[in-house]
């Protein structure tokens, strides 16, 4: 039999390519014999200091507060708890569109059963160097170039393998999303391989 390897994916939970590309990862995660293990990158991070458009630099200063509740659950209460409260945000986020303040955040964090008063980590800076380290642990492969999805994975020979995306809607579901994963690794474990691309036509579709 095939040995479970583990696969890592970097998420903003604002982000909804990010989302669907998370929801595709639970799919293989049934198909393949992968166990999917998710961890805390922020657009504002990524974005801090950059000259952005007002309606963009608004978003990254709301988008604060989400990352930082996720790593202060992660730092509480591990990785299998941050993993839950993703679903609960991003299920709120984009398919809710509930916002990214405090009402989801209490929302999400009650629904998973944690203390809602975690909520208050979102304006705090007590979470932020931790967070930056998650986000440089996810980053540091793959640049500062991208943004969110990125995984790590091990590639078709076993050596580790770091990229952004893929950039998918909606998610394929069942063997489909199999099919993709074996895909995706191929190309990623190819060396000199850096970017495979066309024109997106379609909003995001969260089905």
């Amino acid at each position: 039999m095939t040995e479970r390897v583990t696969a890592d994916m970097w998420f903003d939970p604002l982000c909804p390519w990010a989302w669907i590309t998370s929801r595709w990862l639970l799919e293989v995660e049934q198909v393949r014999d992968v166990d999917i293990r998710f961890h805390v990158m922020s657009l504002s991070v990524l974005n801090d200091g950059r000259e952005l458009p007002e309606d963009y630099r608004d978003l990254m200063r709301d988008g604060w507060g989400p990352v930082r509740v996720c790593i202060a659950v992660e730092q509480a209460h591990g990785a299998e708890a941050l993993a839950k409260l993703y679903t609960a945000m991003g299920t709120r986020i984009h398919l809710g569109k509930e916002g990214l303040g405090r009402d989801m955040l209490v929302g999400a964090l009650t629904e998973v059963g944690l203390d809602p008063a975690l909520a208050d980590a979102a304006e705090s800076t007590q979470y932020d160097e931790a967070l930056r380290a998650s986000h440089e642990a996810g980053m540091r492969p793959v640049g500062t170039d991208v943004g969110t999805p990125v995984v790590h994975a091990p590639g078709p020979d076993g050596r580790q393998v770091a990229f952004f995306g893929p950039v998918i809607t909606p998610a394929p579901k069942g063997e489909a999303a199999g099919r993709l994963w074996d895909g995706v690794l191929l190309v990623a474990g190819t060396p000199g391989f850096y970017e495979l691309k066309r024109t997106r036509e379609q909003d995001p579709i969260f089905d």
